[in-house]
């Protein structure tokens, strides 16, 4: 585990911050760690409010609602159940029909530059509004977030309008280039970056990258809810943040991704440090969050997130599982469970479908898996 040598500069910025606030393959296996006790920058007590989610559950895959997708990557849920569906290298965005599965091309967002980790990434459509369609995506520069016009009545390939620059000079590498993309509750837009493979960016506040972002639905600062008004950066200390939800108090849950010790999820609030490159995992120093929970990266490698039923769901790529980690407001309520260990190869994206569901995308053709026929899949789960 990596310890931090905090410089004075360092502790005098931090002391002046202002807070402003089928069937499981496996279960239960021990493989993560234990939750970790309160620090001083580290998990809260937990909510009064609710009931901690029961220590077991269980996934189902219900259905394969799609395959034959090449190297998908983002999803978002339109608001008939139709899903907006981003394939990294080719840079196209299909839509997938919630209940057939039929795929039909939307269009190619231009200028994505994919290579390595990096090309067409996450993908949110705002709540209300399926007319417009924001993408994060990797240009010859660097990585940048748009919104495109959605004209489904337009010829198949052509129904994607010129983007709009919302958002520009996010960090850019052959590998951590982040990419997830979400409207919050209270209708910002938030985005998980890395830091390109240069760790000296996560600690930057100057830097977009090794960050997570908080910005309204043009890509300026919300003025209050961040930690300064005039910037887009709501946390930093960030590797390669690639999923993240809010449970039902509005609480940011975070994965992320370690480098050769652990893997992280992390309870996110805004104006606090995740330690990277200073810390990797739990590391019990002032001035630095420790995560909720942490994995091996064999085990995790962790990339989408989504919150249902009381219980965070965690995507694992190289680890290639699903994890349920149940809550207790603001820690685990139990060890972590894992479902599907090998089954469907490397996990993606999971996203929310509504009641006790849940959308599962595999990831076999990004270069690293094996795939087999029919692959990539997006599976719908049900959950509990």
């Amino acid at each position: 585990m990596r310890r931090s040598r905090a410089t004075a500069a360092l502790a005098a910025a931090l002391a002046t911050q202002l807070l402003l606030s089928g069937c499981s393959s496996d279960s239960g296996d021990g493989e993560s760690s234990p939750s970790p006790s309160a620090s001083d920058e580290g998990s809260a007590d937990a909510s009064p409010s609710g009931a901690a989610a029961p220590a077991k559950g269980d996934a189902e895959v219900v259905e394969t609602l799609t395959k034959d997708l090449e190297a998908p990557w983002g999803l978002a849920e339109l608001g008939d159940g139709d899903l907006l569906v981003t394939e990294r290298d080719s840079g196209k965005v299909l839509r997938v029909d919630g209940e057939s599965g039929e795929k039909t091309e939307a269009g190619t967002v231009p200028g994505v530059a994919a290579a390595g980790e990096g090309g067409l990434l996450g993908v949110a459509v705002p709540p209300g509004d399926d007319r417009s369609v924001y993408v994060y995506f990797t240009t010859a520069s660097d990585n940048r977030i748009a919104r495109l016009v959605y004209d489904p009545k337009k010829d198949e390939g052509n129904q994607l309008g010129a983007p709009d620059t919302v958002l520009k000079g996010i960090p850019k590498g052959t590998t951590h280039n982040g990419g997830r993309i979400a409207f919050g509750p209270d209708k910002m837009l938030y985005a998980g970056t890395g830091e390109g493979g240069r760790g000296d960016e996560a600690q930057d506040r100057e830097s977009l990258g090794g960050k997570i972002l908080r910005m309204t639905p043009d890509g300026e600062p919300p003025g209050q809810g961040n930690p300064e008004a005039d910037s887009v950066v709501y946390s930093w200390g960030h590797r390669n943040v690639q999923g993240f939800d809010w449970d039902s108090e509005k609480r940011l849950w975070a994965s992320e991704f370690g480098q050769d010790d652990w893997d992280e999820l992390n309870l996110v609030r805004p104006g606090k440090n995740y330690g990277w490159p200073e810390v990797e995992g739990k590391a019990d120093e002032r001035g630095y969050v420790d995560p909720i929970e942490q994995w091996k990266p064999s085990e995790a490698s962790p990339s989408g997130l989504a919150v249902a039923e009381g219980s965070v769901w965690m995507a694992g790529l190289r680890g290639e599982r699903l994890w349920r980690i149940p809550l207790d407001g603001t820690k685990a309520a139990a060890e972590p469970q894992s479902f599907f260990k090998g089954k469907y190869g490397r996990l993606r994206t999971v996203a929310p479908t509504g009641k006790d569901g849940l959308w599962l995308v595999t990831s076999e053709t990004d270069s690293r898996g094996t795939p087999s026929k029919g692959d990539d899949r997006i599976l719908r789960l049900k959950v509990r």
